[in-house]
């Protein structure tokens, strides 16, 4: 596998992630241990709308040895059991055996625990009952399942099986094509398998049942290998992404665009396919636009997948106003992916896209030949942020990331982060554990408040790998922070967001600039999104190929936050100091900062539709309350490589016309800045081009 670096990220800064990863060994604990032992269960989700049925091969092949001196169907059991007991409380599960009715007979299956919320011992009942004696008749097993899960929800079978069919037509392959169809009817299931002791035509079929039905395949070459991917495919199922959002169904073309205003909203995209959108904007508010993808962890992608927005004007003369590109730029698996675009009046109002009147949202979806051909629901969300009230000179722009703080200390704290920005994790400045599963993209949330500044970094200590991987396996680890409006935020530190992973001590991070409402108008600098105080949010990943490194189920990680700088009463030039009143060590803001003027739907994150569009928001209290808003669900995309494609240009606002005099007052108070360069980069480094780089592959 191989990896391209993301763009416009230096090396990192060596002391600062040297001393991160020593107080990382100190605190993983665990992390070094060979034991496989399986993840601990995963944190009940409000909203969980996903179902799991397990269906396990109990062909007489079953009894066969492992060769650890149990049986294939002991072995099973127990890794049944190891699942169960990972799962969130209440998640519903059952369970469906083929093969254990009779000695032969292709009509052989049955189901053992239907599909209710989780009853951990009496699946474990079910299962132990199971004794293997008959045929393979895969496919009946797998069309019987499709009708044991809910009609609803995202629904997924996990396949366990030793052996091929041998109940030949229909083939296992096709019959998992038919039943996970491409989602165009909205249709949300997904086929993992998982081979047990298989080689040749078994893993191929397994292989293709998977591909087919739009999942991952899991090898398992030994007992302690069937518990560890089974817990890691029920996870993930049970752990995807959460949507929330108004079903909205975009156009097939730019006459045909669908109608939104501020809020959240549900669609699908397929392979090659462009949605359009349209909104009413009015001539002063900034709109942000996101679209977050969330395909089957894992299943096949390459480089170039990915989503491609545009944001135009409409009209005589349809100006673009915003492009952005969000690609895998891996072909390991898929992972979370997040786009944004933006419209932000210029300072003068002399831009052509200042207008008010309609504006268009063109998404398209880049997908190779080979890659995954379902269709992938998405999320579409439109903010908006009012301008400043007249006469407000904001204070000047902010593009120095200055002086990296010390990392911070402390016994860690657990925590299970989000499945995505709908229950991301609130965290503030403080030492944090988690852990990943292969392929998995865990959020977290932090309040940045007017003058203040994120820097965070994301450990992986010592990790036992599996005996015969050290030589040629690895992955990569990766890390991506957004600002309000779901904005991907690029690092003002040289910290480095994405790396590849051996199962060695490394760190990934990411620093911004102080938030500052000026830094909308800067172009082509990592300050440009971080205009807004409110709710940031913090996305980290690892890769999909870990399932072929890892000993353990899941992959612990440390996360160091660090919440920098005094917050301020508001975005003007001088603004004093704000009073805390009732904020907490875990990024709670206080009574009032940051918490209005940011208009999303109704207010609460669920993305109703029925607002009447951003001409309708209004800038009152901006200035004592702040413009960012924990009202605006920002941040997701860890695995995606983003990159603005085309300059703002109508951010080329005249940002003196507005800073005035004290621009230069307020630039020289700014700590560390060096002209042209940020602290600790090297001028003309590209990453890979170092050595000791552990980037493969060009650029």
């Amino acid at each position: 596998m191989e990896r391209r670096p993301p763009p416009g990220r230096g090396p990192a800064t060596a002391a600062l992630l040297g001393a991160l990863l020593l107080a990382c060994a100190a605190v993983l604990t665990g992390a070094g241990t060979a034991a496989a032992a399986p993840a601990a269960p995963a944190a009940p989700a409000a909203g969980q709308d996903g179902s799991l049925i397990m269906v396990l091969d109990s062909s007489g092949s079953m009894a066969g040895p492992d060769g650890s001196g149990s049986t294939r169907i002991a072995s099973a059991r127990k890794a049944v059991g190891s699942v169960v007991d990972s799962l969130p409380d209440g998640y519903p599960t059952g369970l469906r055996v083929y093969g254990a009715g009779k000695p032969h007979g292709c009509d052989d299956t049955s189901l053992a625990k239907p599909v209710t919320p989780l009853d951990r011992d009496a699946v474990k009942r079910a299962v132990d009952a199971v004794q293997p004696k008959g045929d393979t008749p895969t496919a009946l097993a797998l069309t019987k399942a499709a009708d044991d899960l809910p009609a609803d929800g995202r629904r997924t079978i996990l396949l366990i099986s030793d052996g091929e069919s041998n109940c030949g037509a229909p083939k296992p392959c096709d019959v998992a094509a038919r039943l996970a169809g491409d989602g165009r009817d909205g249709i949300d299931l997904r086929i993992n398998t998982v081979g047990f002791q298989v080689k040749g035509a078994a893993r191929d079929e397994l292989e293709c049942v998977a591909r087919a039905g739009h999942g991952s395949y899991y090898d398992a070459p030994d007992a302690a290998s069937l518990a560890r991917q089974l817990v890691r495919a029920s996870q993930l199922s049970a752990d995807a992404y959460r949507f929330e959002g108004t079903r909205i169904a975009g156009g097939d073309s730019a006459e045909h665009a669908a109608s939104i205003s501020t809020g959240q909203y549900l669609d699908t995209i397929g392979p090659g396919e462009t949605r359009w959108y349209a909104a009413t904007l009015d001539g002063v508010s900034t709109a942000d636009a996101s679209v977050t993808a969330a395909p089957q962890p894992g299943v096949p992608v390459t480089y170039g997948d990915g989503l491609e927005l545009k944001l135009t004007g409409t009209g005589k003369y349809a100006y673009s106003c915003d492009t952005q590109s969000a690609h895998f730029g891996q072909n390991e698996g898929a992972m979370t992916l997040t786009g944004a675009v933006s419209r932000v009046p210029s300072a003068d109002h002399k831009d052509d896209c200042d207008k008010a009147g309609r504006y268009l949202l063109s998404v398209h979806r880049t997908s190779a030949p080979a890659s995954d051909r379902s269709r992938w629901p998405v999320e579409l969300r439109l903010d908006a942020e009012a301008p400043l009230p007249a006469g407000t000179t904001p204070a000047a722009a902010r593009t120095d990331y200055g002086t990296a703080p010390a990392p911070v200390t402390g016994t860690p704290k657990d925590l299970v982060g989000g499945t995505g920005f709908n229950d991301a994790a609130r965290v503030g400045t403080g030492v944090w554990r988690d852990h990943l599963l292969p392929g998995q993209t865990r959020y977290y949330k932090v309040h940045l408040g007017w003058g203040q500044q994120l820097t965070y970094a994301a450990e992986f200590a010592n990790e036992p790998v599996l005996d015969d991987s050290s030589s040629h396996a690895s992955t990569f680890v990766t890390t991506s922070a957004f600002a309000p409006g779901r904005l991907p935020i690029e690092s003002a530190s040289d910290a480095r967001g994405e790396r590849s992973y051996f199962g060695k001590p490394l760190s990934v991070g990411l620093g911004t600039v102080p938030v500052t409402w000026t830094n909308r108008w800067t172009v082509g600098d990592p300050a440009d999104t971080v205009h807004s105080a409110g709710d940031y949010w913090i996305a980290v990943g690892l890769g999909p190929n870990a399932a072929q490194l890892a000993k353990n189920a899941a992959v612990g990680v440390i996360l160091r936050v660090a919440v920098t700088g005094d917050e301020l009463a508001g975005p003007e030039y001088q603004a004093p100091k704000l009073a805390q009143q009732g904020g907490d060590q875990n990024g709670a803001s206080g009574a009032d900062g940051g918490t209005k003027g940011r208009a999303a739907g109704d207010g609460d994150g669920t993305g109703s539709a029925a607002g009447s569009g951003i001409g309708s928001v209004t800038g009152k209290d901006l200035l004592a309350a702040g413009t960012g808003g924990a009202v605006a669900l920002a941040g997701v995309g860890v695995a995606a490589l983003i990159r603005r494609a085309g300059a703002r240009q109508r951010f080329r606002a005249q940002a003196d016309t507005l800073v005035g005099p004290q621009t230069g007052a307020q630039t020289g108070a700014q700590t560390g800045t060096q002209s042209g360069t940020q602290p600790g980069t090297q001028s003309g480094t590209q990453p890979g081009t170092q050595s000791g780089d552990d980037y493969r592959g060009g650029a």
